[in-house]
C-alpha cells in the first residue's frame, strides 16, 4: 500500500518542461560558477579513468541508494520530505528523462561541490564538512525539506569522503549519477 503523498502549499507542481529547463539552467550556472572559480587559480581534483573508480562508484551509488531506502522507511519525517521533493521534481518527468536527471546533477553538482568547492577550501575536514552543507542546502526548497537537506548533506558528506579518499573525482561523479538514476527510478515505479 502506497502512503499518501501530503500536498505541500509552499511549492507549485511543475511541468516537465519546467523541470527539464530548471535541471539545465541550474547545471549551467553551477557549471559556470566553478569555470570562475578555475580561471581564478583553484585547482580541480583529477578525473582518472579506471576500473577501480568506476567499480568504487557503483559500490558507493549502491550504498546511497540503499541508506536512502532504510532511512525513508524508519524516519517518517524524511520520508515526507523526499515524496514532497520527488513528486514536485519526478512526476511530471517521462521515463527517459531520468537519464538527465542523473547526468546534469551528477556532473554539475560534482564539479562544483567536490571537484572546486572542496579544493577551493582546502581538501580536509573542514572543507569536506563546509562543501557537505553547501551540497545539503542546495537540496532545500522549502521550509519543510529540512529533512532531505539533512540528508542530501550526509550524502555530500560521504562523496565528498570518497573523491577526498581516492583523490578521483570520477568516483563521487559516479556514484552520484547513478545514485540519482536508481533512486529515480525506484521513486518513480512506486508512485506511478
Amino acid at each position: 500500500m502506497t502512503e499518501k503523498i501530503p500536498e505541500n502549499p509552499e511549492i507549485e507542481p511543475l511541468t516537465r518542461i519546467q523541470v527539464l529547463v530548471a535541471m539545465g539552467v541550474t547545471a549551467l550556472v553551477l557549471l559556470a560558477i566553478s569555470r570562475i572559480c578555475l580561471l581564478f587559480g583553484v585547482n580541480l581534483l583529477p578525473v582518472s579513468w579506471n576500473l577501480t573508480a568506476l567499480l568504487w562508484g557503483i559500490a558507493i551509488a549502491l550504498g546511497i541508494t540503499a541508506a536512502s531506502g532504510l532511512v525513508y522507511r524508519i524516519w517518517p519525517a524524511y520520508r515526507r520530505s523526499a515524496d514532497t521533493y520527488l513528486k514536485l521534481v519526478l512526476s511530471p518527468l517521462l521515463w527517459p528523462d531520468l537519464v538527465w536527471l542523473g547526468l546534469l546533477p551528477g556532473l554539475s553538482e560534482e564539479l562544483l561541490f567536490r571537484g572546486v568547492v572542496l579544493s577551493a577550501l582546502g581538501l580536509d575536514t573542514v572543507a569536506l564538512v563546509a562543501s557537505s552543507v553547501f551540497f545539503g542546502v542546495l537540496h532545500l526548497s522549502g521550509r519543510q525539506q529540512w529533512p532531505y537537506m539533512i540528508w542530501a548533506t550526509i550524502v555530500g558528506f560521504v562523496l565528498g569522503y570518497s573523491a577526498l579518499v581516492t583523490g578521483n573525482l570520477l568516483i563521487p561523479i559516479i556514484a552520484h549519477i547513478l545514485t540519482n538514476l536508481i533512486s529515480s527510478s525506484v521513486w518513480k515505479w512506486e508512485h506511478n
